[in-house]
């Protein structure tokens, strides 16, 4: 055999995530820093931002590698975590799930979530489970599944091992409470959550099927309202929002004509804690990703349609 095929087969098979389809070389993009500092220069808070281009490599970055409160953006390494036990033969991916009234305190007072509106022995799919995990952000179906992916400290040795040190599950996890109570449910980098959507997007996150199968999951997001909405409706994009009192986050990843781009907005301390349209989380959300669209595929002229935010 070749030694280039032995060569790849190893890298393939045996390097960690980390290790595999290194992306292309950094390029700061300084007009487009520029623009994301005019952004967040008045904001009442702390943000952070990451942004790439995968193509080309440019990126952005306000405070990156600072630690944040993921809110609901934890439920992608949950989502990992189950596909990796299903990629060791652990779980089913379409096996049924027997709903038991018990569930429904994993997340006392979900009054929106589906799950726990399931009647006692009813059954679901776990396939339908992380559907309701992913697309609607269903807080009890997401503790159910974090469950069954082996509790935080399954997800967490997943992700350390994968080369993402600072994002972690916190909620229902040994050993961090100290964390849960600073971060809430989890907490991440803007980077390594924009890193985590990349890693899925190029098929490096468990298994390219795996993957695959993740990032259909993640295209199919009902909470559009905010940094989605900056985006043109005929363009695939992958995403997950989170949001809590003083922290609004959303991680996106555009499959845009001039190439993919991915970014990670994520607010903490915020002074604006109401949960009106208007949130400054919510508006720095917005602002920043209609900054992203338009810089990266200047000749588009869409743009919103009037009256649009009454559908948000």
């Amino acid at each position: 055999m070749h030694l280039k095929i032995y060569v790849y087969l190893f890298l393939t098979l045996f390097l960690p995530l980390s290790a595999l389809a290194q992306p292309t070389k950094d390029k700061p993009d300084a007009v487009l820093q520029k623009k994301l500092e005019d952004l967040t220069r008045n904001f009442k808070g702390d943000a952070g931002i990451y942004v790439r281009h995968l193509k080309t490599g440019r990126t952005a970055a306000i405070n990156a590698d600072t630690l944040f409160p993921t809110a609901s953006m934890i439920k992608v390494p949950i989502m990992i975590g189950i596909f990796d036990k299903i990629n060791r033969g652990e779980l089913d991916y379409q096996a049924p799930l027997t709903f038991v009234d018990s569930v429904r305190n994993f997340y006392p007072g979900d009054d929106e979530g589906l799950t726990a509106q399931l009647r006692d022995s009813a059954k679901v799919p776990l396939s339908k489970l992380v559907m309701l995990m992913i697309t609607i952000s269903d807080n009890v179906a997401s503790l159910w599944s974090q469950q069954l992916a082996g509790t935080g400290t399954a997800i967490n040795a997943w992700l350390a091992a994968n080369g993402f040190p600072n994002t972690r599950v916190n909620s229902k996890t040994p050993g961090r409470e100290a964390n849960r109570k600073k971060y809430g449910w989890g907490q991440t980098t803007p980077r390594e959550m924009a890193g985590l959507l990349a890693a899925i997007r190029e098929g490096r996150a468990v298994s390219p099927s795996a993957s695959e199968r993740m990032y259909r999951n993640l295209t199919r997001i009902y909470w559009d309202g905010e940094a989605l909405s900056q985006i043109p409706p005929h363009v695939q994009v992958a995403s997950k929002q989170g949001a809590v009192n003083q922290s609004r986050s959303e991680v996106v990843l555009v499959n845009a004509p001039g190439g993919d781009y991915v970014f990670c907005v994520v607010t903490k301390n915020q002074q604006d804690q109401s949960w009106e349209h208007n949130n400054a989380g919510y508006v720095l959300l917005r602002d920043v990703s209609r900054t992203l669209w338009n810089h990266f595929e200047p000749k588009s002229t869409w743009k919103p349609a009037q009256g649009a935010e009454r559908w948000q």
